[in-house]
């Protein structure tokens, strides 16, 4: 888990923004909205949608009001269950037997580490972003005026 941020994982993220964005008014979001505010390949955003309709993280509406809703608050979507969801669950490395005490100590430290940032991810929600991205957006405004 403590590897780069994936491709898949921020697109998610992304295009779970937007629709949290609109989860109050209940409106459908098309594939080619989300991409006009996001920069994510409309491909890519299919199978990233597919995946979370699976979970069921957004539903989809067919028909010529159609598109993507999510399905739970913004504020019940964890950044950790959207990366396990993706991602999948981190395995355990097994052990060989030569393993000596510098492997030891270098692995015990990526659990640590691995450990923290699981925490982190757990901490925060779509819900989270969607209010420091208000915030930010406040912020950049007043220097325009």
């Amino acid at each position: 888990m403590l590897l780069d941020l994936s491709a898949k994982v921020e697109y998610a993220l992304l295009a779970l923004l937007e629709l949290a964005n609109h989860y109050t008014q209940k409106t459908p979001l098309t594939m080619g909205e989300i991409t006009a505010k996001q920069p994510i390949p409309e491909r890519y955003l299919e199978q990233i949608l597919t995946s979370l309709r699976r979970a069921g993280i957004v539903q989809s509406q067919r028909g010529s009001r159609g598109g993507f809703l999510l399905m739970r608050e913004p504020w019940r979507i964890t950044l950790l269950e959207v990366v396990v969801m993706l991602e999948g669950e981190q395995k355990e490395r097994e052990n060989p037997p030569e393993n000596t005490l510098e492997k030891t100590l270098i692995q015990e430290i990526w659990q640590q580490a691995d450990q923290a940032t699981q925490e982190a991810l757990k901490r925060y929600t779509i819900q989270d972003l969607c209010e420091q991205r208000e915030q930010r957006l406040q912020q950049n405004q007043m220097y325009y005026i």
